[in-house]
């Protein structure tokens, strides 16, 4: 499994919008420029975002992104599966049917012990990052980012936000 630094770029980007007040935007650029990443490829990360509804996009001078939930409602799997899309990582290509000594079609009603074990693992996964709310990883880096560092974040968004 390789999670794609879109998802990455995603997830910090919502943790950055979990930390603007009430009714303040940061533009594409803003964020993209926080986090050092490409504007354009940002932009393809905001519209996943806000086609499954995690992100709210306003236009205008006060425009830009904000969260469409509340940290506390919003997952790291609706981040991950809304830039990654919910397909499953495994599927079984009956390869127990092919080569010298093939199962028969009547074997292959049930899933073979290797694909069971791969979707056990896959929605234990799901269900590990289904349990982790984007508020508990703001709080978390609330208490572990140095206290400069976070003023340093907070003139930031005093500088580049729209109210």
């Amino acid at each position: 499994m390789k999670i794609s630094k879109g998802v990455e770029w995603a997830a910090h980007a919502c943790a950055i919008l979990a930390v603007l007040p009430e009714g303040w935007t940061l533009s594409r650029d803003a964020l993209a420029d926080f986090l050092g990443v490409p504007p354009p490829y940002l932009a393809k990360q905001l519209q996943a975002l806000s086609r499954c509804g995690l992100v709210t996009a306003q236009r205008g001078v006060s425009g830009g992104y904000r969260l469409a939930k509340t940290p506390e409602a919003i997952s790291l799997w609706q981040i991950t599966a809304a830039v990654e899309g919910e397909a499953p990582l495994f599927r079984c290509s009956e390869v127990r049917q092919n080569g010298p000594c093939p199962a028969t079609e009547s074997e292959c009603s049930a899933p073979c012990e290797i694909a069971s074990a791969f979707w056990q693992a896959e929605r234990a996964y799901r269900d590990a990052l289904a349990a982790i709310p984007l508020s508990d990883l703001v709080a978390q880096g609330r208490h572990t980012t140095p206290r400069d560092r976070k003023q340093q974040i907070s003139a930031w968004i005093e500088q580049n936000a729209a109210r």
